[in-house]
């Protein structure tokens, strides 16, 4: 990915309230806020135009991230229109500053974020199946870029749902960090959002003496 110059504009001061986020040089625009100001968020004038939003939260009963991604032509109604599921707390949005999105552009995208949160794995999707759209090779690169961009202002905004979570298969040799002891193995990687563990390791049942000067490590079974 690109390097970017990205403007974050905190509208209250608070990084958890109502923020915006642009990158230098793109045509677009990211809106965020926590449910408790949804309706400042909708009455920006910015989402009264086209385009595509996340709401992220946790299933009510199970307590797992679980998200939902759409599309609206006027974002506001799309917005308010969720009023009713009671399991998010952040919306995302995201506009062009020229108001070029057409609806087939933001079928696209939308089909294109839920294909990308399935594949990170990082949450449960509401809305499994998009409408989608087939666009001119032109507009469909055009969207790729926008799409680029989403990835990149995700995270800076507070949500990773299109992160992806390092894999063995996927990770270089060099990046592997290889543990042996008592005659177990274990192979992970250090990575931006915290070490991981790959699947396939083995650990040791019995807790050592050691592991008690960082109750931290230790989780109840």
């Amino acid at each position: 990915m690109p390097s970017a110059t990205i403007k974050l504009f905190l509208v209250h001061g608070d990084p958890k309230r109502l923020r915006t986020a642009e990158i230098s040089n793109w045509s677009g625009k990211a809106i965020a806020a926590p449910r408790t100001e949804i309706e400042e968020l909708v009455g920006r004038p910015e989402i009264g135009q086209s385009g595509v939003y996340l709401l992220t939260g946790s299933d009510l009963t199970t307590g797992s991230p679980l998200a939902y991604i759409g599309e609206g032509e006027v974002l506001k109604d799309r917005l308010k229109s969720h009023s009713s599921r009671e399991f998010w707390v952040q919306a995302f949005a995201f506009v062009s500053k020229d108001e070029n999105l057409t609806k087939s552009h933001i079928r696209y995208l939308e089909g294109r974020l839920i294909e990308d949160a399935k594949q990170s794995g990082r949450f449960g999707l509401e809305n499994q199946q998009a409408s989608g759209a087939r666009l001119p090779e032109s507009d469909r690169e055009d969207m790729e870029v926008f799409l680029d961009k989403i990835h990149q202002l995700l995270p800076v905004l507070g949500a990773e749902i299109l992160t992806r979570v390092p894999t063995y298969e996927a990770a270089s040799a060099k990046a592997h960090l290889l543990c042996e002891i008592k005659g177990v193995t274990a192979k992970g990687q250090r990575t931006p959002g915290g070490f991981v563990v790959f699947k396939g390791s083995q650990a040791v049942l019995k807790t050592r003496p050691s592991a008690k000067k960082w109750p931290y490590v230790l989780t109840a079974t």
